[in-house]
This record gives C-alpha cells, structure tokens and sequence, in this order.
C-alpha cells in the first residue's frame, strides 16, 4: 500500500514513472462511431464552441460578408456548425472502411510530459482494429479535404486556396485541444 501511494505521488510530481497503462477502448463498432460522430457535433459542448466560435467572428467581422449584428452571427455559427459536421462525417466515413477509430483514449496515471506527448502524437495517429496506433489516414483526408471543400459555400472573403490551407492547420491544432482537454480535463 504504502509503495502503490509512493509511486502514484512520484508520477504525479512528474519524474516519469508510469503508473498505470493506457486505457484503450474495445474496437469501435458502427453504433458507436455513429454515437462519436453524433457528440462530436451535437453535444453542448461540442454546440457551445460552435457559438463562441460565432461570437469571436462576429466580433472580429470575419467574414465581413456576414456583418457585425445577430443575423450574421446566426450565419457564423451555422457555417462553422457544418464546417465541422463535414469534417466529422468524412473522418468517421472513411474510418470505419479503414478500421480507424477516431476517439481519444486517455494516458491517467502517466507522468505529465509523457500525457502531453500522447496529446500530440495522437493528433496524428488512431488506433486500427486491433488497437494499435497507426497514422490517421482518414484524419489526413479529413481535415484538408473539409477545408478546401468549405470554399464552395464561404464567403468569398474566405475561400481562397490560402484560407482552406489555414483552416487545414487550424483544424489540426483543433484536434490537438480537444485531446488536450479530453487528457485533462477531470473525470466525472
């Protein structure tokens, strides 16, 4: 006992010792994935960011096509609603024929710097059907696709080759703060 509470307080100050190894969940199945994609977009908190999102833009004019009143933010937060959506429906769609599962499964009991390497690299990688982290093929499709896709129905302010590539790296740093948030964020 008194060796398990050492150890927990050693990886919880950070000297790198591993505590427990990495939950990962049992091989996706279609009612799953279907749930993930369904939470991605519609949970509150997934439907708060689209807001705050809107209301950034609304503040900042961007894009200006939309004004700086509550009938362009509505638009913004619309837009930025499907442009996620999109992005969520191909990642899932081309996952589930390549055996990619898109959740995040945590690193508890890891030391710090070792949790936000698994932060990182899991941007990049997803685990296949035997739950081996593999590159994230349908996420690499996904994320540019979606953002060069979004130029048929930006505004024409925002839908340049440059703006998709931007919202292409954006959409990777997105993806890396949720899983930051879903690595340390306290459990319920």
């Amino acid at each position: 006992m008194l060796t398990r509470l050492v150890m927990r307080f050693v990886a919880v100050i950070g000297f790198g010792i591993p505590m427990a190894a990495q939950v990962v969940e049992p091989p996706i199945g279609a009612s799953v994935r279907l749930h993930w994609l369904l939470t991605e977009n519609l949970a509150p908190a997934a439907l708060l960011e689209n807001i705050a999102i809107g209301g950034e833009e609304t503040l900042t004019n961007s894009p200006r096509e939309y004004k700086p009143h509550w009938e362009g933010f509505g638009e913004r937060v619309g837009m930025v609603t499907a442009n996620y959506g999109v992005k969520t429906v191909m990642e899932a769609g081309l996952g589930s024929i390549w055996g990619e599962d898109p959740r995040y499964d945590r690193t508890e009991g890891r030391a710090f710097s070792r949790r936000l390497g698994h932060v990182v690299k899991m941007t990049f990688l997803a685990r296949n059907r035997a739950g081996n982290a593999r590159p994230a093929y349908a996420r690499f499709l996904a994320i540019p696709g979606s953002s060069f896709l979004e130029n048929t129905w930006m505004p024409d302010s925002d839908a340049t080759v440059g703006d998709a590539a931007v919202r292409t790296g954006l959409g990777f740093l997105s993806r890396m703060g949720e899983n930051a948030w879903k690595e340390f964020r306290p459990r319920h």
